[in-house]
């Protein structure tokens, strides 16, 4: 089997076991804070040593064509202004030519707190686009 660079557009998301078709994922990112610490005996020409600090993500943006009906997304965001805001675990899955999974991003605990609906043209004759983005807390990476 040939080792060559995966292309970007054979991937699935999944919630709760069932495939959902979104068009774009965006925002796959962490990132660990560094702090500079500094002592008193350093001299003023000496670099600050550098820590490990707190691990960062970004949010989660999906992305979508809307159909007559799709508006659980719309539900859902509705829905998480409640106390008990419902969190879900989504499975992104980047596929190989025969459809495998090679890399999976398990997003834990995503909850929506923003939904954009299609910028609306009368001249226009693109795909109506909905767009979600999904705070959560963690990002996990495997490779199959």
């Amino acid at each position: 089997m040939a080792n060559y660079p995966l292309p970007v557009f054979h991937f699935t998301v999944s919630w709760g076991g069932d495939n959902i078709g979104f068009s774009e994922v965006s925002g796959l990112s962490q990132e660990l804070q560094a702090i500079e610490y500094r002592d008193g005996l350093m001299s003023g020409t000496t670099l600050p040593l550098k820590r490990p600090g707190l691990k960062k993500a970004g949010n989660i943006t999906l992305k979508r064509g809307i159909t007559q009906s799709n508006s659980d997304l719309y539900t859902w965001l509705n829905n998480s202004g409640q106390p008990n805001v419902e969190r879900r675990d989504l499975v992104i899955s980047l596929l190989n030519d025969e459809g495998n999974p090679v890399f999976i991003w398990t997003i834990s605990q995503a909850w929506p707190v923003k939904l954009e609906g299609p910028g609306l043209k009368a001249s226009g004759n693109d795909i109506a686009i909905e767009s979600v983005d999904l705070v959560h807390e963690g990002i996990t990476v495997k490779t199959a």
